[in-house]
Order: structure tokens, then sequence, then C-alpha cells
């Protein structure tokens, strides 16, 4: 077993978007893209605990060129597109949206917390698609929490929950255009594990609770990524003493090795295609909430 080594760690950086909600984000704008091909941007949403009449969300916006994953913790938010569709994401949901050839949509906190407050804490994860991909029609994969496998090692020490990939003999339910793993770990203290991560794909871990995730000699805090070494496996520990249990998100994906050209919420291959995109969302062609 080859296990994979630590390329680069880096902290989140803490910044406001959408309507004005707290976000983490360890990338872009401090690891090179080919590094973490296919993923775009991974934001992490709070945890915010907001007052009656305190929450804001994301309004209507455009998206062309990739995928939106979101995955909820707590709250709930309520999403509206283009082409007609709604719904809502709750706590343990995923929301993986192809944007495809083009859609606006709304993801915004619930009415009941807007109108009387509650915590918000979620991801967004943004993946690119191939060139091939980039114009196919607009799709939703929404999963209930009950939908989603989840598996524990056998002291009940170690958890997972498989949004995608495969984890202690379980595998996700979700379609994906390339091979990608999305895993949330729980570890308790004194424990450790080793999941299988097939070479080729670029891998991370991003921690959002607890400190003191041990990979390769190296401890890992809350709000901190680290980018791994290629190989085909990684184990992770907590030391005994540690504070706390740890959380974790384990991502690995096929690297696309296309270019990217992005503004905003548009991710193409060339700067015509950005432009093109620009002029379809101004002329009406993605549609408009009704």
């Amino acid at each position: 077993m080859n296990l994979r080594g630590i390329l680069m760690k880096v902290r989140a950086a803490e910044l406001m978007e959408g309507g004005g909600f707290k976000v983490r984000r360890p990338f872009p704008g401090q690891i090179p893209d080919r590094i973490v091909d296919p993923f775009l941007l991974i934001d992490e949403m709070g945890p915010t605990e907001y007052e009656p009449g305190e929450a804001v969300g994301a309004p209507e916006h455009p998206h062309r060129g990739f995928e939106t994953v979101t995955y909820m913790l707590d709250g709930v938010f309520e999403h509206k597109d283009s082409a007609g569709n709604s719904g809502r994401i709750a706590p343990g949901d995923v929301q993986w949206m192809t944007a495809g050839s083009g859609v606006v949509h709304s993801e915004m906190p619930s009415s009941l917390i807007m109108e009387k407050g509650g915590r918000v804490h979620g991801f967004q994860i943004w993946i690119n698609l191939p060139a091939k991909n980039k114009m196919d029609s607009p799709r939703y994969q929404e999963i209930p929490d009950e939908s989603i496998p989840t598996a524990t090692s056998e002291d009940g020490r170690v958890s997972v929950k498989i949004i995608a990939g495969e984890a202690m003999g379980k595998k996700a339910v979700i379609d994906t255009h390339t091979p990608i793993t999305f895993q949330h770990w729980i570890i308790n203290p004194g424990r450790s594990y080793t999941q299988e991560v097939k070479a080729g794909l670029n891998g991370m871990i991003y921690v959002f609770h607890g400190n003191g995730l041990k990979i390769d000699g190296l401890k890992v805090d809350d709000g901190e990524m680290i980018i791994l070494h290629d190989g085909d496996a990684v184990k992770f520990s907590l030391d005994e003493d540690a504070d706390s249990h740890v959380e974790f998100l384990l991502l690995a994906g096929e690297p696309i090795k296309e270019p990217v050209v992005r503004h905003g919420p548009f991710v193409m291959n060339k700067p015509e295609e950005i432009k093109q995109a620009i002029l379809d969302f101004e002329n009406g062609k993605m549609g408009k909430i009704e």
C-alpha cells in the first residue's frame, strides 16, 4: 500500500458571500488549480446562529459549465430555479446540481429560519465539467439524508457518510460525470483508519470540527485543508488525549486536465465562451425564476 503524504496545507480564508453570509474558503485563491482539479471551490457556510430576521442566502444568480454540490449539516435551505424546479435541503441532505448549459437559481434559508432565526451550517462545493459536458441540459440529483449510505468501524469509533465514492464496503448512490470521492468522516480520540483513495486522483482533506487530526505526522486543525500527494490510500488518526472528536471532508477527483476560464458564476474553457455565457444570461436564454 502506497500511503499518501502531504503536499501542502492552508488555512481557509474567511469572507462574505451571496447576500452577506459568512463562509470559510480554502480555495480558490491559495491553491493552484491543477492540484485540486476537478474541484473549483469549497465554501463552508457558517456555522452561524441567526437572530429573527437576520438570515441571508444567495438570491437569484446564474451558473454555466460546472456542478454545484450543497450539503447541509444544520438548518434548511429552500431553492428555486429557472426550469421550474424547487425544493428544500434539510440537515444531512445533498443537492447535486449540474448547471450545464445554464440555469438561474436561488438558495435561501427557509422561511422559518428567516422569520425566527436558527443555526445554519453546510457546504457548497463546485466541481468542473469536461468540455464535452459543459453544455449538457441542467439536472438535479436530490438525495435525502436517509438515502445516503453511512458506515461505522467495528469499534464504533470511526464513521463515514458516503456522498460520492466508496468506503467501508459501501458505495454512494450519486451519479458523477468523472470519478469523485466526497465523504464526511468522524473520528474519535485514540483511533486511526486507512481509507483507499485511488492513485491518479487529486485528493484533499478539510477539517471543520475539532483539532489534531494526524496525517503523515502532521496535525491538521479546524479550518485547515491539506492537499495529498499521489498514492492509493490515506491514513488518518487522532491522539488519545485530543479534546474532542474530529470531523472532516475527504475529497478526491480525477483531474480533467483542460483549460479553466472562470468569471463569477461561469466556468468554461475559453474566454469567448465566457463572453457568450454573459450574453446568453443577459438576453434571458438561461430563463428566469417565476
